[in-house]
């Protein structure tokens, strides 16, 4: 017997499990391939709606299709609530904030994000879906962005780059308090932006310049795609893939628009020669990501990688034939190649393990 869930994503993938199960036995019965007594049906059907009922009380599950639906709208409806609120916020402090005296400011602007967690902490224990501890989160992170601003111009403090390491940190404890994917998307920005930031802070360069090269991001972008293999995530089996997306995003991205302008790279090559051996490279790290992804069943890494490898090679071929030929031919041979790519990727596809 399957063990019980530990969190709420658990229970959810075996809820749709059971109702994936359910639908495919109810095709073996119409195709007479497997055929239950009704004793058996009604049993089993007992069984799994005890399952369904016991998860759904635990842990407030979606456990029909049309719930599901209902669930994203809840989630994206949040999500925009609480980006309201943080503009709210802002424009606040953007109205009132000559009117303050300089203990009210600090207080406020220390407060808000105290206030901000209690709310967090206080929703997660009232419910399990976790909108509103996703809802108060959010403005908690928001918050606390505003008040290391905030302090820093009160007290005429440089800005550097280690505001970015502080508000990285915050979004990720949060999201692995509450198992929250959109801050931890938005701490490993922070921490990819902090880490690109002192990098150049290294070549003596001012740091809000990061994002001026690419490349700047690589190590980054290797950093945060690799980090599952050495961190395990048991109590949140959902983080890993979001951790090899945006690793493999951001190294990717990068690599291509230096296959597209080699003036941003550190490379003191002429420019077209830094562009076609980012191409190369782009090329080969994304046909190596189709293979690992296959070899590992990480479908996003796959879906990710074939996407760079066509922009890569269309890039490619835009570089060599544009200007030599015809341009109906080259939109031809593009049609032609993308044909021959969708059958590649068909057969890798069918290669993947189920």
């Amino acid at each position: 017997m399957e063990p019980d869930a530990h969190s709420q994503g658990e229970a959810q993938q075996r809820a749709d499990r059971i109702r994936a199960f359910r639908g495919e036995l109810e095709r073996l019965e119409h195709e007479q391939v497997l055929v239950l007594t009704s004793e058996q049906r009604s049993r089993l059907d007992e069984h799994l709606d005890a399952t369904l009922r016991r998860l759904a009380s635990r842990f407030d599950i979606d456990t029909t299709e049309s719930q599901k639906r209902f669930s994203w709208g809840m989630r994206i409806v949040s999500t925009l609530g609480a980006l309201a609120l943080c503009a709210a916020v802002f424009l606040f402090f953007y109205r009132f904030w000559g009117l303050l005296s300089v203990p009210v400011q600090v207080t406020l602007v220390v407060l808000l994000p105290l206030a901000a967690l209690a709310a967090a902490e206080l929703a997660a224990r009232r419910e399990t879906t976790l909108y509103y501890a996703a809802l108060a989160s959010i403005v908690a992170v928001g918050c606390f962005v505003l008040n290391l601003s905030v302090l820093g111009k009160i007290f005429n403090a440089t800005p550097t780059q280690n505001a970015l390491l502080a508000w990285g940190l915050f979004a990720l404890a949060l999201a692995y308090h509450y198992g929250l994917r959109l801050l931890l998307i938005a701490g490993l920005a922070c921490l990819l932006s902090y880490l690109a930031a002192t990098l150049v802070t290294w070549r003596g360069v001012y740091w809000f310049t990061f994002g001026e090269r690419p490349e700047n991001f690589i190590a980054g972008g290797l950093l945060v795609w690799a980090a599952p293999l050495a961190i395990s995530h048991r109590r949140y089996p959902d983080f890993p893939p979001v951790f090899r997306f945006i690793g493999l995003l951001v190294l990717l991205g990068a690599v291509l628009i230096l296959a597209e302008s080699g003036s941003a790279s550190y490379l003191r090559w002429e420019d077209r020669s830094v562009e076609r051996l980012y191409e190369v490279v782009g090329l080969a790290l994304s046909a190596g990501a189709i293979w690992l992804g296959i070899r590992r069943s990480w479908s996003g890494v796959v879906n990710l990688g074939a996407s760079f490898f066509a922009f890569f090679l269309f890039l490619r071929l835009y570089r060599w034939l544009w200007d030599w030929i015809p341009k109906y031919v080259f939109f031809l041979l593009i049609g032609a190649v993308a044909i021959g790519l969708v059958a590649l990727f068909k057969r890798l596809r069918a290669r993947m393990p189920a």
